[in-house]
């Protein structure tokens, strides 16, 4: 028959030695079921920013400017989403260029990220010169 022994400080360490016999025999415990994950966006609505979806990019060195950038992004009620958001973008880029052994090594030569933040920021700017013509 099996039993055990406590060890270590304050016999906090238990070791059960079992037979041959008590193997013979299917186990009768039951695991509970595993805790559900909540994904990138909480049941509430909030940002997970420990999703292990974000590949660790909220806790790197950039994590700030990540954040930033990502909660723009997520809250953003402009039209197209995330119009308002380009600077902070722009920031989160310049931190990561500064690790290219951490982030994507060519992530300071992405064309089109840059053609498209560049037509992005003309767009605003033209849609904001739209606005004050409207209102004068």
């Amino acid at each position: 028959m099996s039993h055990c022994r406590k060890l270590g400080p304050d016999g906090k360490d238990i070791v059960i030695f079992a037979t041959q016999e008590d193997h013979k025999v299917p186990s009768t415990v039951k695991l509970p079921e595993p805790d559900p994950q909540p994904g990138l966006i909480l049941p509430n609505g909030d940002i997970n920013w420990n999703c292990p979806c974000l590949g660790g990019m909220a806790t790197g060195p950039c994590g700030v400017e990540f954040r930033n950038a990502f909660s723009c992004f997520h809250y953003s009620t402009a039209e197209p989403k995330g119009t308002d958001c380009f600077d902070l973008f722009k920031t989160m880029q310049t931190c990561m260029q500064k690790y290219p052994t951490l982030y994507n090594k060519d992530l300071g030569d992405d064309e089109d990220l840059n053609e498209a933040m560049e037509a992005a920021s003309e767009q605003s700017a033209s849609a904001n010169t739209d606005d004050k013509t409207k209102k004068s």
